[in-house]
């Protein structure tokens, strides 16, 4: 659009058929008045036909030739109907309109409070059960649109990883380096992970606060009972989603000497986890394989989504003064043909 404004009036680029059609016509009907033109010529020749004045003078048939210089005799007529054209075409108002769009929501807080325990290389997911979960909460970023989220890890001990925030980029990189070794502690703290996220959450102004809560294993580990923490998140109006995360039973977990898989027993305690989300009014759910999780995920994913809104704002360029330009100089220039001796030479 710039660059149409600056471009000199006078450039012949203003008649380019790609222009032209390019352009958003706020008068579109005038343009009917292109299709006039020939009729208005002809009937102007009629005219001076009818009522112009004539020489009558007897010449020799041989000294009647026609010659090429004949035509230029047309140019003040071509001159005028190309006046008329673009005098039309500046009444139609050429224009472009350059429309910019704001999106924004209120959005929603969202931390993934994710298990990092050792539990977690447990090989019933693929690759592994930490592994699935990264992949998956990725994913899960990647469809939020102006919501903070947040990260905390937990183990034996839990920490923030991420504070609130909508780098996504940031968070999505964070995620990527997860490895079990971030935290010394073993066990699994869950009563702790809950009392860290909504220790990161309590001052939030978001109409909808939601805490995603994603382990597989008992709470070993920490000083905070998970019922608790649950019931202190629930104070602060955080909704809670529990994600038990594995199966019961015999689980891959590594290989022996031969490369065969090992398996070891897992248990799981889903009582609390579903007594969490109770009390947090959200939705307890139970995943044994990598697309059950991704299920889950957008499960949540459309349970939790703010209205989008967007705000529009319109430019609009005119660009009739440009034709309206053009048709002033070729209305000078047929003054100049009509009135001065040039006339003669194109009439005879």
């Amino acid at each position: 659009m710039q660059k149409e404004i600056i471009d000199s009036w006078f450039s012949l680029s203003w008649f380019t058929p790609q222009r032209l059609t390019g352009y958003e016509w706020e008068n579109k009907i005038l343009l009917i008045g292109l299709a006039a033109i020939p009729f208005i010529l002809l009937l102007r020749w009629l005219v001076w036909r009818a009522f112009g004045q004539k020489l009558t003078l007897a010449l020799p048939g041989e000294q009647i030739r026609w010659t090429p210089s004949v035509l230029l005799r047309h140019i003040p007529n071509i001159l005028l109907m190309l006046v008329y054209a673009l005098l039309i075409i500046a009444l139609a108002r050429p224009q472009k309109t350059d429309e910019k769009v704001e999106q924004w929501t209120e959005g929603i807080d969202i931390m993934l409070v994710i298990d990092i325990s050792e539990s977690m290389q447990i090989e019933d997911f693929k690759p592994n059960r930490l592994e699935a979960a990264k992949k998956t909460a990725i994913e899960f970023i990647n469809g939020r649109f102006q919501d903070r989220i947040g990260i905390v890890i937990f183990s034996g001990d839990a920490y923030s990883l991420a504070p609130l925030t909508t780098d996504y980029d940031l968070l999505k990189a964070y995620l990527k380096d997860l490895d079990f070794n971030m935290i010394e502690s073993r066990g699994t703290a869950i009563g702790s992970a809950l009392a860290v996220a909504t220790n990161r959450m309590r001052e939030s102004k978001a109409k909808s606060k939601v805490l995603i809560l994603l382990s597989d294993g008992d709470n070993t580990a920490g000083n905070i009972d998970p019922i608790t923490a649950a019931k202190l998140a629930s104070a602060y109006n955080i909704k809670i989603y529990s994600i038990a995360v594995g199966r019961e039973g015999k689980v891959p977990f590594g290989t022996d000497f031969f490369g065969r898989p090992n398996y070891i027993e897992n248990t799981l305690d889903e009582t609390t986890l579903r007594e969490i989300a109770r009390i947090g009014h959200g939705e307890f759910f139970r995943v044994s394989d990598n697309q059950a999780l991704e299920r889950v995920f957008k499960r949540i994913d459309t349970y939790e989504k703010a209205e989008i809104k967007e705000t529009r704002y319109k430019d609009t360029t005119d660009f009739y003064y440009i034709y309206l330009r053009w048709a002033l100089v070729l209305f000078v220039l047929w003054l100049f043909l009509k009135s001065t001796f040039v006339s003669n030479v194109l009439q005879d």
